[in-house]
């Protein structure tokens, strides 16, 4: 997953798998910044952030900050009234974004995600249950670098949320314990819960499951992501690779009403200057 010399940037989201990640690998000598992205959630993104803050002052650690309403001018809301889309799925693809853009723009060389066993299992059982092959085949741990992404990878996958609230407990780690709350009627959330209940009859059904697709299926199905990124070509606004005349990213930005950025997030409150703040569809 990560090499000897590798720089490593973490997404933490200041809840317990993403501070455990960033934690772990500080203490096993990782050369690890963490990044956190605001999303500009009432009530909540505030209080995320200062965990995140928190955790990186205690420790003496950098942390790269991205702020949606302030770098982009809007928020997931916005963006996913805007973008006919669930407020979730306008999340994960600002997320996904300002991931692979940070990383790159920044010479990490892998980006790390606090990912969990209930996370994975409940992601594949959606994916199952609907034969989604493209999505299944971008469930691996580890996603290689290339055509514009950066590496990727899971180091929490075999464990569940009980292991990582454990470890933060026994590390002293203060994290977001409130779920988000635009998270509200999310399937996932549904499939975490009828997992849980199969967990309960039968221990160890999530590993089997998530373990078995990795041994048995992943490798079937890899192809499918493979074809995914024939024709990609970097984005005319923001150079993300698309196969789109302009990335789902910048399409979001375009219709929630929001402006382009054209350099790296930056690190806590530094400002950005205006002259950098360019609109979606500037040449």
């Amino acid at each position: 997953m990560i090499l000897a010399g590798d720089r490593v940037l973490v997404a933490v989201s200041g809840g317990k798998d993403s501070l455990a990640l960033w934690d772990l690998l500080l203490h096993l000598g990782y050369d690890v910044d963490g990044l956190y992205v605001g999303l500009g959630i009432d009530g909540y993104s505030g209080s995320s952030r200062q965990y995140a803050e928190a955790f990186a002052g205690d420790r003496g650690a950098s942390l790269v900050v991205a702020d949606l309403p302030g770098d982009y001018g809007y928020d997931v809301r916005r963006g996913a009234l805007a973008d006919h889309r669930a407020p979730c799925s306008a999340c994960g693809l600002s997320k996904r974004h300002l991931f692979d853009r940070t990383a790159i723009d920044g010479g990490y060389d892998v980006v790390a995600t606090g990912h969990n066993l209930d996370d994975e299992a409940a992601v594949l059982l959606g994916n199952v249950l609907r034969w989604d092959l493209g999505y299944m085949a971008r469930q691996r741990p580890v996603l290689p670098a290339g055509q514009g992404f950066p590496r990727k990878v899971k180091p929490l996958v075999r464990l569940s949320e009980r292991e990582t609230a454990a470890y933060c407990v026994l590390r002293g780690i203060d994290y977001q314990v409130e779920e988000c709350p635009m998270a509200a009627g999310n399937r996932h959330l549904g499939y975490k819960d009828a997992l849980n209940a199969i967990e309960d009859r039968s221990p160890g059904t999530k590993a089997t499951f998530y373990q078995g697709f990795l041994e048995r299926a992943a490798d079937l199905v890899a192809h499918v992501a493979e074809d995914e990124r024939d024709g990609l070509h970097p984005c005319p606004s923001c150079g993300a690779p698309t196969t789109a005349p302009l990335c789902a990213f910048c399409r979001l930005v375009e219709r929630a009403g929001g402006r382009q950025r054209r350099r790296l997030p930056v690190l806590l409150d530094e400002p950005v200057p205006v002259e950098q703040q360019v609109p979606v569809d500037a040449e």
